[in-house]
């Protein structure tokens, strides 16, 4: 985590400038870079209207979670509207952001994360180790559980019980399954803010990933930048932003639980050169001491986990994974000798079994 000097030095490097050039603490490699422009949008991640989805009677719900199973297999990313979140809340959410992203550089290091804080104000990123930083501005805080929140997102909350119902029932399981296994949920939310950028075309607003938990719902505005792929980076698309939507991503854990059968959502975010862009993303995320253990091994499978483990060590090697593989793409040209990302994956997977030095964020 960046200390308060060295988020304000990193604020100055994104903040709008007669720089026609980025800090090169910001530029990713040839591989990394976008392919695809924020704004060319694609309409392939599905949109999926959860209208009448509390109904008892009717084949509506059982559409829904066929649609959004379809979803899950193919991309592990789609869309919801009708949702019944209220607009105002989403407009008000929205604004507030902007508000807040628009004060002086001195107001927003009063929020800082330094000094081991849980939640509050940084650039880039909140993890240690990044190899190349984001070009983000982040602010985040948990309302959930009850004794750690600092803000209520109560309709948000209850969509996302909704929709881990649809998806237990999608893995033909009882309703209440993913809200078992998970124990007590925890919810953060992270207010991303992108600036307009001299060179998009060299970095991006935020690395490609997968979340590490169950599901995340995002908000995004009208800008575009949220990108998807689903053949491991081999082609991207940008999704198309939707008033009033929100975009629904299944985590590492919701994966995991479904046994492979569901794509953890393989994203990454985008900047312009025009104008500024902001997302809210609220991950929803099962208690550290929640087994993770496929749910439901259909015939003739196999557990894709050689063990059950907690959330915490699942989320523990990832970030020891990402941050290893960060290292190794690093490494000058003739210092390499892993070539593909599966050898990295490997090495990395075999080193965090004994790596006990990362520091430990609860996702």
């Amino acid at each position: 985590m960046a200390s308060t000097g060295t988020t304000a030095a990193l604020i100055a490097a994104i903040s709008p400038n007669d720089s026609h050039c980025i800090n090169p603490s910001f530029m990713r490699d040839e591989e990394e870079r976008p392919k695809v422009a924020h704004d060319d949008f694609s309409d392939q991640i599905p949109v999926i209207s959860l209208a009448g989805i509390d109904e008892t009677d009717g084949d509506c719900r059982s559409e829904v979670s066929k649609k959004v199973a379809a979803a899950c297999e193919e991309w592990g990313i789609f869309q919801v509207v009708d949702h019944g979140v209220d607009l105002k809340v989403i407009r008000d959410m929205a604004r507030l952001a902007r508000e807040f992203f628009d004060l002086p550089v001195e107001e927003k290091l009063r929020l800082d994360m330094s000094g081991g804080k849980k939640g509050g104000f940084t650039v880039s990123s909140h993890l240690k180790g990044e190899a190349v930083e984001n070009w983000r501005e982040i602010f985040t805080f948990f309302t959930y559980p009850i004794q750690a929140r600092d803000y209520s997102r109560e309709a948000v909350m209850k969509l996302g019980a909704k929709l881990l119902e649809v998806l237990a029932e999608a893995m033909d399981l009882p309703r209440d399954s993913i809200a078992k296994a998970c124990v007590e949920m925890d919810q953060k939310v992270v207010v991303n803010y992108y600036p307009k950028c001299p060179q998009p075309n060299l970095t991006l607003g935020l690395k490609r990933h997968t979340d590490p938990g169950t599901i995340t719902l995002l908000l995004q505005d009208q800008v575009g930048g949220l990108q998807a792929t689903k053949d491991g980076g081999r082609n991207w698309i940008t999704v198309q932003p939707i008033e009033g939507a929100l975009v629904v991503n299944l985590g590492d854990h919701g994966h995991y639980l479904s046994n492979g059968r569901f794509k953890n959502a393989d994203h990454q975010a985008v900047v312009n050169s025009n104008c500024s862009r902001l997302s809210i993303a609220t991950f929803q995320n099962p208690a550290p001491e929640a087994i993770v253990y496929p749910l439901n091994i259909r015939q003739g499978e196999k557990a894709i986990t050689d063990e059950a483990m907690s959330f915490s060590d699942m989320y523990r090697r990832k970030m020891s994974t990402d941050i290893e593989l960060a290292r190794l793409r690093r490494l000058p040209a003739k210092e390499k000798k892993l070539q593909t990302q599966e050898d990295m994956e490997k090495v990395a997977n075999f080193e965090v079994k004994s790596n006990k030095g990362i520091e430990e964020v609860r996702a």
